[in-house]
């Protein structure tokens, strides 16, 4: 399985209930989710705690604004707190996200829309299928990108946890 993948900022979040709603998508929950990034060389490896999803998570996509593809090894972890322990252990943390994420799921798609700490709020649209089907994977994605009313100066093309060393980093700089 893959995936393609946007994430944008966004300013209206009641907006987005709202055509979620309208397209009687089902809500899995809200869920408050720390995600520890760790160094690695190349990917991304994070540890999601969650009160509904916990996992690692292994994931490689490209930085950019548009549509992209996403290659990811999940395993659903019982005991994330064990986990960490190990993991900082043996890597260095490179972040820590700390976010509110409402999960919504309409057939192959799943929404996010996310309150993050530090840096704001964003909505996410991930559709899961075959590599097959690719071209049709990116159609449905930009077609709810279109739907939300995402503009593409709102896209984002990193991860949070980019975004949040960032901020850590210029706000380092300024402190000297």
């Amino acid at each position: 399985m893959i995936s393609i993948e946007i994430k944008a900022r966004c300013t209206d979040l009641l907006r987005i209930r709202k055509i979620l709603k309208a397209r009687r998508a089902r809500f899995k929950g809200l869920d408050r989710q720390v995600d520890t990034y760790f160094r690695v060389p190349s990917g991304r490896l994070k540890l999601r705690e969650g009160n509904i999803e916990n996992a690692l998570i292994y994931y490689e996509r490209a930085d950019r604004k548009s549509s992209k593809l996403c290659k990811a090894v999940l395993f659903k972890c019982p005991d994330p707190a064990s986990l960490k322990r190990i993991l900082s252990a043996a890597a260095r943390v490179l972040a820590v996200v700390d976010k509110k994420r409402e999960i919504y799921f309409i057939k192959n798609a799943k929404f996010h829309i996310d309150r993050v700490k530090k840096i704001g709020n964003f909505v996410e649209i991930e559709v899961f299928g075959l590599t097959r089907d690719l071209g049709k994977l990116k159609e449905q994605c930009e077609f709810y990108r279109r739907l939300f009313g995402i503009r593409s100066r709102d896209l984002a093309a990193d991860s949070y946890s980019d975004q949040l060393v960032r901020l850590q980093t210029r706000d380092r700089s300024l402190k000297r």
